[in-house]
């Protein structure tokens, strides 16, 4: 049974309640960081952490990604304890492996061996088929002018799109 016939099945039941999560978004990375490549990974997570990304309570401040024997982890990213979980619960802020492919581990590990490269997470997403699933991309940090670049740029889309309401 596919995910989603399973959720409308489930739904049918009055008893049971399913909050599924849109996406959490590093909405700092963007101004940063000038995003080269982008690429979607999945995430080993424990069950009470992912229960607690699907209420939405993760923060990205000061995350970062970090290449290790050729397999690639986030750290920093902070899930919130499972409010129902018991002793059993989590660490909110511990080191979590992502899964890509070989071919775009050595891809990604070429880049960041080139100087000023680095890998961030962008956003926290659920698949179709109920993983938790995230974001990242190849970036280089930006300069001081280069993000009074962008903030011109977003002030002339927030007075351009002022002017199409009126």
């Amino acid at each position: 049974m596919h995910f989603n016939e399973l959720k409308q099945f489930i739904s049918g039941a009055s008893f049971v309640h399913l909050s599924f999560m849109k996406e959490i978004s590093n909405r700092s990375a963007t101004f940063h960081f000038a995003i080269e490549q982008k690429y979607t990974a999945g995430m080993v997570l424990l069950g009470t952490e992912i229960k607690s990304l699907r209420q939405g309570k993760a923060n990205f401040n000061d995350s970062f990604c970090i290449l290790s024997h050729g397999e690639l982890f986030i750290r920093s990213l902070h899930i919130a304890e499972y409010y129902y979980g018991t002793a059993n619960n989590h660490n909110p802020i511990r080191e979590r492996k992502l899964l890509l492919t070989k071919r775009e581990l050595k891809k990604i590990e070429s880049k960041t061996k080139e100087k000023g490269y680095t890998i961030i997470p962008l956003k926290i997403f659920m698949s179709d088929n109920g993983y938790a699933k995230i974001e990242i991309a190849l970036a280089k940090g930006k300069k001081t002018h280069d993000k009074r670049d962008s903030i011109k740029e977003k002030d002339a889309q927030r007075d351009l799109r002022r002017t199409l309401k009126m």
